[in-house]
């Protein structure tokens, strides 16, 4: 029939064969986010819920779809991630293991002011936190000299699947030191 219309064969061949490649461009991103998909809902790096650092943003897994995946963010925002990016991005998974994760608060005082005194005060507002773990129990560290003040620091866990952020647990943690 080409033939008979005047069409040469070959012609025909190579605007079908540049279809094919603009086809195989094109699904590319689609396959591979598609494979990706399947990647992670098997092999479980991600589950909804957990909580993760990717790119500087902190947020929570909503949703693990074959395509992409959601993230909101601690500030509300919906972010949608091509899951080829996922596995291909260092991410921080805050909740791989377990959903408590190790903070600090820092505080300076007064040179002169007596050490001993000072860790035995915060060990004591540490403790009496209801968001702080017992165990690991939280450490207070003398940790430098500062310009104007002795420096130290307070470490603890805290659960992120609690419902409250931990800047705000941090910042309940400073009041109680006021």
């Amino acid at each position: 029939v080409l033939t008979y219309l005047g069409i040469p064969l070959a012609s025909f061949a190579f605007i079908s064969g540049a279809v094919a490649i603009g086809f195989g461009f094109g699904a590319k991103t689609i396959i591979e986010n598609f494979l990706s998909g399947w990647i992670l809902m098997s092999e479980r790096p991600i589950r909804i819920g957990d909580v993760i650092e990717m790119d500087g943003f902190l947020g929570v897994i909503t949703e693990i779809g074959n395509r992409s995946t959601q993230i909101k963010r601690n500030d509300g925002a919906q972010i949608i991630v091509p899951n080829s990016q996922v596995l291909e991005s260092k991410l921080i998974n805050w909740t791989l293991n377990d959903p408590y994760i190790r903070t600090t608060v820092r505080v300076g005082v007064a040179y002169g002011t007596d050490v001993e005194l000072v860790k035995k005060q915060l060990n004591q507002v540490l403790a009496n936190h209801e968001m702080i773990q017992d165990d690991p129990s939280p450490v207070v560290v003398f940790e430098d000299f500062g310009d104007s003040s002795l420096i130290f620091d307070c470490f603890f866990w805290i659960s992120v699947q609690s419902g409250r952020e931990p800047r705000l647990v941090r910042s309940e943690i400073r009041c109680m030191i006021e």
